[in-house]
This record gives structure tokens, sequence and C-alpha cells, in this order.
């Protein structure tokens, strides 16, 4: 299927889909990780109306060292005894060839930024078991400061331990719903 020609309800696969990040650590090396527990559903109608929805369980980070992660979950990073989602809201998109670009807000505790996301169509499938699955990935690169995300710490060497820049990556899988 064309990527102009998607219409329907579709729901993310969970077990197929990736939400994850990287960013610079002690200004020489990469930390990645993701979150495990989200859902979302993409609904876009004859008229080409978009409604996205994407609700992701902030406490479900995993940046593969339990330390670490206690430390993004406190008031320092994501606050999730205050804030236990984030969400990603949009209604607008645009096709440019094999890109969806979906515009929308992207709240993080209590601040919300509008922003576009390029995500390249991998194509559509029939699984074994007769669902219809969408691909898509991409990535964007935020500012962490933007969503009131500023902890750090000073390095002896110069620069900080945290960079300021972190790159978020999709790898998607959504089900066609009857």
């Amino acid at each position: 299927m064309a990527l102009q020609d998607i219409q329907g309800t579709y729901v993310l696969d969970p077990t197929h889909t990736t939400f994850s990040w990287v960013t610079r650590h002690a200004m020489v090396t990469k930390v990645r990780g993701s979150f495990e527990d989200f859902e979302g559903t993409a609904t876009i109608d004859e008229a080409k109306n978009l409604d996205l929805n994407v609700t992701i369980q902030v406490a479900s980070v995993n940046s593969r060292n339990a330390d670490r992660d206690n430390h993004l979950r406190s008031a320092d990073f994501f606050d999730v005894e205050n804030y236990p989602t984030m969400t990603f809201k949009a209604n607008q998109y645009a096709i440019k060839g094999d890109v969806v670009e979906v515009t929308g807000d992207l709240t993080i505790k209590d601040v919300t930024r509008t922003l576009t996301i390029p995500l390249e169509y991998q194509g559509e499938a029939k699984d074994p078991f007769g669902n219809t699955r969408l691909g898509f990935d991409g990535k964007l690169q935020v500012s962490r400061q933007d969503f009131g995300l500023t902890w750090n710490a000073a390095l002896e060497t110069g620069g900080f331990l945290v960079s300021d820049k972190v790159t978020l990556e999709f790898e998607i899988s959504a089900i066609k719903q009857a």
C-alpha cells in the first residue's frame, strides 16, 4: 500500500515497537535506553485527517543499569511520582516521498513542545495471523532542557556529565484494527 493511501485505525504492537533514546555521557561515550511500557493509536479517516495518541509509562525507562534508571525516575529527571506518563498527540502530517512528517505535541513532566517527527515508511505486510501491519522508523534530536530535564554535573575536565542533546529513535509496528 502506498503511504498516501493509508487509512483506518491502527494500534502500536508493543512487542515489535521500540521508543528509545541516545545521549552523550561524560562527553566521551553514548548511553542508550528505551521505554518498555506504552500504548498508542492512530486513525486516518477518508478525508486524510489524523488523530494520533501515544502514552508512555515513564517508570518503564530501561538503560540496562538499575542505579541510572532509578536516577532517571527521580525528581532530578522524569519525576515519575508526580508525572507518571509522557504523551505525544498529533493531528497533522505531511507526506514527502516515503517519509511522513508527523507534527504534534510532546509532553514530558509539565512541559509541552510541538515537534515534527520524520518517519520513514517501511511498508505494509500481512502477518501469519492475518493482521495488516505497517512499519515506520525515524529519529529526532531534542534538547532535554526544553522539557525541564536540567539536572547535570560539571566535569573536572570541562563540560558536563549528561549531554543536553538527546536523540529519540522510533521503530514502529502498527496493526490495523477491524
